[in-house]
């Protein structure tokens, strides 16, 4: 069995975003809601996506516009703080996501005991936050240091809010990426939060790695998610779960499991 499918449970993984609130020294942080506001919101979150039947959850510090390439520490100790809250209701394979933070999110994953983590991991890209060199060798490299080996490393090969300098088509770059980094499953999105990746992308990517995990990492809906799933290996869902498809509200428990008999239906489930 692959790290991939050991970590997430299953081969064909449908993953469950839990998006927590803006955290302590960030922006948009709500200082009156403090940390039991967060562990809160964040429970209702999780208790949804488990009972509609997803196959994994992630947790993402989404809410901390604007994004920094080196969060602040109490960033990732907060995000610690809710998943060890929510550990003991925690009753499927987790990830963890700290955008747009390569080494603090290996730090979290080893930190909380998650089975895997998201990120951009490799590549150059001019981006809303300025130019974006993350470090595949650095982080892999740390996750062992940490005693992390078996957490499994998604790696997004085409970041939202950000332009790749590498001017390869994204399955030459994808293909490189697999050769030189060995991520355990490759990620496909569009261009921000909540956008689909374009079906040709995600088409192209999986044929030239027909071997390696491929998901649709934004963007897939109701409406989309067969025809997803018969080309991508999975998917990162979240704003099409959140009350009224919008990506800063909680998610909705029906939407949420509407979304899952889809996939079921789809499976032949």
């Amino acid at each position: 069995m692959s790290r991939f499918q050991n970590a997430l449970g299953s081969a064909t993984p449908v993953i469950g975003m839990v998006h927590l609130g803006a955290l302590p020294g960030t922006p948009l942080h709500d200082p009156e809601r403090g940390l039991d506001g967060l562990v809160e919101a964040a429970r209702a979150d999780l208790r949804a996506l488990q009972a509609a039947g997803f196959d994994a959850v992630m947790f993402g510090n989404e809410n901390d516009r604007p994004y920094e390439f080196q969060v602040d520490t109490a960033s990732t100790v907060t995000m610690a703080f809710v998943i060890g809250r929510l550990r003991p209701e925690i009753e499927v394979p987790f990830g963890v996501n700290v955008l747009w933070d390569p080494m603090s999110t290996v730090a979290l994953a080893a930190a909380t005991g998650a089975s895997f983590m998201r990120e951009i991991f490799t590549g150059a890209y001019a981006s809303d936050m300025g130019s974006w060199t993350p470090d595949a060798g650095a982080a892999m490299r740390y996750r062992d240091r940490l005693g992390a080996r078996d957490v499994a490393m998604l790696y997004n090969v085409s970041a939202e809010f950000a332009d790749s300098l590498d001017r390869r088509p994204l399955p030459d770059r994808a293909r490189s990426a697999v050769f030189s980094s060995i991520p355990d499953a490759v990620l496909v999105s569009g261009q921000i939060t909540g956008e689909a990746a374009a079906m040709t992308d995600l088409e192209a990517v999986k044929a030239v790695l027909p071997d390696t995990p491929v998901l649709a990492n934004t963007g897939v809906r109701h409406e989309t998610v067969a025809e997803v799933l018969r080309v991508a290996d999975g998917c990162v869902v979240g704003s099409a779960l959140k009350v009224d498809g919008d990506t800063w509200n909680p998610v909705d428990p029906e939407r949420a499991a509407d979304f899952m008999w889809r996939v079921r239906k789809e499976r032949g489930e």
